[in-house]
């Protein structure tokens, strides 16, 4: 080879230059990524909250390469031991995150490597960052799956304490907003106890996808070396793993999946807010929300204002549209891996941040503060029984009663509606109840009808007679909240 040759022909990195490099994957390239491109694709200022999860995939990665004499027990002595630093700095505040280094795993890898040298360069054998991402996001969100789990059971008991509080207080129960049928105030709120009864099992049944690993399955086909996957898996503590390496890396239907299941979840949340709202204003006064729940008016001395549910209202909308963020990312990925789904992230952590704050600030609004002196719960939401009862008198709620007295008394039940339908015409007409109406009026209308019908045309005698399976009499309302205490422990 001529000098001139030589002097043109590339020269090998040197072992401190390779250590210098900025991306671990630059050596291919001719010319630095451009700082704007940097910022465009780096991702470690918002997943670096995903550092827990990723060292304890890698930990457990480096356990299995040790057992399967990939790498010496003296590297993975090395790796546990500045794993164990690194955590000790993140925690503290002293670990320095840089944005040359794109993400949360390669910021770890690097101090890594600066604390043990080449036993760090090996932890990523047999991995790639595509299965490494994965499994990451799948470890983070199934432990936000469990607290969202307690805080539900939390919700749950605050509305079962209400509800056992207010088993006999009575409210109008409405269909179209009118005046229907009188019902328990405490059947009403056990009914969004079986709503987020619902939501804490879709959590469950979303978890046990989640818990499934994609480690090993490395950039998209899978590695030569002899993983046992199986045992990385028992090491999380995971129900299986990945059985398609393309699959493994690529999919994100556990997050779309989760952000349905919270969707869901908020949209429970926004329907209790609008009966909330609706039932703290002037014009029906049914409830008070503790003022550390509410806002003034900069202008009006004498408003307080549902902020909490409004609000909570409104972020249902942000959750639900992270849903259609995450479907419209994945929908036209072509296999593998690629770089959209980087955006996935920062959609489902502000699902799970917005789900985990909204029900632990609804869990107290309702149930109250345990007060340390007094053992018991204060605040939370304050019923008015009075109003409710005075609003179920407004409505002519119990026709539907009329109807069935009479069906007992052998009328078919479409002619009895249709007498009824007499009945209530003519109270309307004198501007009263069904209830104070004279007998010898309701009599007028059906000469079957006797004294004892005005049991029937009572509220209580309503609330009384609806004693099924799921019925909001009392009766059945303490059953139910017998179940639900049982349920929740």
């Amino acid at each position: 080879m001529s000098n001139s040759q030589a002097n043109s022909a590339p020269s090998a990195p040197s072992h401190n230059q390779l250590d210098t490099k900025a991306q671990a994957w630059s050596a291919l390239f001719s010319e630095p990524m451009s700082d704007l491109v940097k910022r465009y694709t780096s991702s470690v200022f918002f997943d670096k909250r995903l550092w827990q999860a990723d060292i304890a995939g890698s930990l457990a990665h480096a356990d299995m390469l040790a057992a399967q004499a990939i790498i010496s027990a003296e590297d993975h002595a090395s790796i546990q031991r500045g794993m164990a630093q690194i955590s000790a700095e993140i925690e503290s505040g002293a670990f320095e995150w840089k944005l040359d280094l794109e993400d949360v795993h390669l910021n770890i890898e690097a101090r890594l490597t600066q604390l043990v040298g080449d036993a760090g360069k090996r932890l990523h054998t047999g991995r790639s960052r595509n299965d490494q991402v994965a499994t990451d996001v799948r470890l983070w969100l199934r432990g936000e799956i469990d607290l969202i789990a307690d805080l539900l059971k939390e919700l749950q008991v605050s509305l079962v304490d209400v509800a056992e509080q207010n088993v006999e207080v009575i409210l109008p129960g409405f269909t179209h907003l009118q005046v229907a049928q009188p019902v328990s105030f405490g059947h009403h709120m056990l009914a969004y106890v079986e709503m987020f009864a619902r939501d804490a099992e879709r959590m469950a049944d979303v978890r046990r996808r989640v818990n499934v690993l994609p480690l090993g399955a490395a950039a998209l086909a899978g590695t030569t070396y002899p993983l046992d996957r199986e045992r990385v898996a028992r090491t999380l503590g995971m129900e299986g793993v990945c059985q398609n390496s393309l699959d493994a890396v690529s999919d994100r239907d556990f997050a779309i999946e989760f952000t349905a299941a919270a969707s869901l979840c908020m949209v429970h949340v926004s329907r209790l807010s609008e009966e909330l709202i609706i039932w703290m204003s002037q014009n029906f006064g049914f409830i008070k929300i503790a003022d550390r729940f509410t806002t003034g008016s900069s202008i009006m001395p004498q408003k307080k204002n549902p902020d909490v549910p409004e609000l909570a209202r409104g972020k249902t909308g942000r959750v639900v549209g992270h849903l259609m963020g995450l479907i419209t990312l994945m929908k036209g990925q072509p296999l593998a891996y690629n770089k959209d789904n980087q955006e996935d992230k920062e959609p489902l952590f502000d699902t799970v941040d917005t789900l985990k704050d909204t029900l632990r600030i609804f869990a107290e609004m309702v149930g109250g503060q345990l007060n340390p002196a007094t053992g018991k719960k204060e605040g939370g939401i304050t019923v008015n029984a009075p109003a409710m009862e005075q609003a179920a008198l407004k409505g002519y709620a119990t026709a539907t009663d009329l109807a069935d007295y009479l069906v007992k008394k052998g009328l078919p039940f479409r002619d009895a509606h249709e007498t009824v339908a007499h009945a209530v015409k003519a109270a309307v007409s004198h501007q009263v109840d069904l209830s104070e109406l004279p007998l010898a009026v309701l009599q007028g209308f059906h000469p079957q009808i006797e004294k004892d019908v005005f049991d029937a045309l009572s509220l209580r005698g309503s609330l009384n007679a609806r004693n099924t399976l799921g019925g909001t009499a009392p009766a059945q309302v303490r059953a139910q909240l017998a179940r639900h205490r049982a349920r929740l422990g």
